[in-house]
């Protein structure tokens, strides 16, 4: 009997104890820490009316990290199209030259080996337009504002090589016909063509570009010309998305002339929030401009993690080795199954821009491959006033020829130094071991008697590099040829 009383008298205690630690708890969180660091005090269970003002603050800030992640692809293209225009004087109907290293060093991850020929297009201002591409030696092709590819131009494309004319279409316009062209039905209003001259002749190159024309086609019967416009020289430019509150006014501009698909409806529903409506000014009253400048920072600060240190599945080319994959969307479209490939596309197109079948080709021998490398061996960023080696075994896996470009980790362009170099390939007179490998040099000096395999990197400043294979062969993608880390030289 004694025994049974202990044991009722343990469990009344129990339950005693217990409600009072609850309420004791229930007290103690009475002002609740979000993740982010903003205090919210507790009415009961509800956040209490002085708290509501910092709930929305932090709801419309963690929209707009999101929204910055979301606008990446278009507000880099907007932000190039705008120096093209007011920097380099070009209009839609011209192309624009990319040939020096200086040329080049405004562009997202450029290649530094060939030149580039580009162009954006206003369809608004120019209607339906004409491309007119000659035969040769080309791979060219269309992307819409968020840089998703429309038509492949050139020997991969209808032409075939052989030339041909091309119409781009507003999506203002349906069911468009006419005879002797390639239409192209366009999502966005706003279009970006580029092609290449594959042929290594700068001579064919000058050809070529001479015999592209781009016009209106209501001014088919009498065309105006094509003007070829390359960078200024000496003025330094940046076709990158822009820090700070330049990157929401980037952003607003260009979605006033875009139309608003269906999977994109919810972020504009956000973007109300912040003081971003399409047909209203953008006038963000002090409370949601300090919201869209943090956020510009912070969702910076995501993009840099989201594409340096990719948390992808699958994402090493070899499993042991820190190369990762560049382009890791499917398809050119960003369709997944179930899902758009939100976070895969902030990844690339926060470091890069263009995306093409072509630079995902699983074919060997064909189109290119990209392997991307922002840490050392150990696992620490690359740091500009260190020293690296890296050794290409012999045989690289490339058809036409492999190139490794050094980037400048800021601003995503080929590295701004004073030896005016950025790239390695195999198009150069590089020194070769006798194994017919090929030892590679990074840092602020160039190793003695090895100028010729060294780039110059910049104290102060981190980079990353691209390794990129033109014809990728078989033993690039059964993984029996393989390439070592970027080592540190102590």
């Amino acid at each position: 009997m004694k025994n049974r009383c202990f044991i009722i008298l343990a469990v009344i205690t129990l339950i005693l104890n217990f409600g009072c630690k609850k309420e004791t708890s229930e007290t103690a969180s009475s002002t609740l820490v979000s993740a982010s660091g903003t205090q919210i005090k507790l009415d009961g269970e509800l956040p209490s009316k002085e708290s509501i003002p910092a709930l929305f603050d932090e709801m419309d800030f963690q929209q707009a990290t999101q929204c910055y992640l979301w606008g990446l692809p278009i507000v880099a293209f907007a932000e190039w199209q705008q120096q093209h225009y007011k920097t380099f004087k070009a209009s839609s109907n011209d192309l624009v030259l990319y040939n020096s290293y200086d040329d080049r060093l405004g562009i997202l991850t450029a290649n530094a080996t060939t030149p580039y020929i580009m162009t954006f297009i206003d369809l608004a201002a120019n209607g339906p337009t004409v491309i007119e591409m000659p035969a040769g030696h080309t791979a060219g092709g269309l992307a819409d504002f968020w840089q998703r590819e429309q038509a492949v131009i050139g020997e991969m494309g209808p032409d075939k090589g052989k030339g041909g004319k091309y119409i781009l279409v507003p999506p203002t316009i349906k069911d468009f016909k006419a005879d002797g062209y390639f239409i192209v039905p366009c999502n966005t209003v706003n279009m970006f063509f580029g092609f290449r001259a594959l042929d290594p002749d700068p001579k064919i190159t000058e050809t070529l570009l001479k015999q592209v024309k781009i016009y209106p086609y209501a001014q088919r019967a009498n065309p105006g010309p094509t003007k070829v416009v390359s960078p200024p020289a000496g003025k330094k430019w940046l076709g990158i998305q822009p820090a700070g509150i330049k990157y929401w006014e980037r952003l607003h501009a260009i979605l006033q002339n875009e139309p608003v698909e269906e999977r994109d409806r919810f972020f504009m529903a956000w973007l109300r929030n912040l003081g971003i409506e399409k047909g209203k000014a953008f006038a963000p009253d002090e409370r949601q401009k300090k919201i869209l400048i943090a956020a510009a920072e912070k969702g910076q600060q995501m993009a840099m993690a989201n594409s340096f240190s990719k948390r992808f599945a699958d994402i090493k080319h070899w499993p042991d080795k820190k190369w990762d994959y560049v382009l890791i969307m499917k398809d050119p479209s960003q369709h997944a199954e179930n899902y758009d490939e939100f976070f895969e596309r902030s990844s690339y197109f926060y470091e890069a821009v263009t995306y093409s079948k072509a630079m995902i080709t699983k074919i060997p021998n064909v189109g290119q491959a990209y392997l991307g490398s922002y840490y050392d061996n150990e696992g620490n960023w690359l740091d500009g006033g260190k020293n690296y080696t890296l050794n290409i075994p012999a045989n690289p896996p490339a058809v036409n020829f492999w190139s490794i470009t050094i980037y400048d980790s800021a601003t995503r362009c080929l590295i701004d130094n004073p030896q005016k170099n950025a790239d390695l390939s195999s198009r150069k007179d590089l020194i070769k071991n006798t194994d017919g490998s090929v030892d590679l040099y990074f840092g602020p000096k160039a190793p003695a008697g090895k100028e010729k395999n060294w780039v110059q990197t910049l104290p102060g400043k981190h980079w990353f590099t691209y390794m990129r294979f033109y014809g990728p062969t078989t033993a690039y993608f059964d993984k029996s040829w393989k390439m070592d880390d970027i080592k540190e030289v102590k």
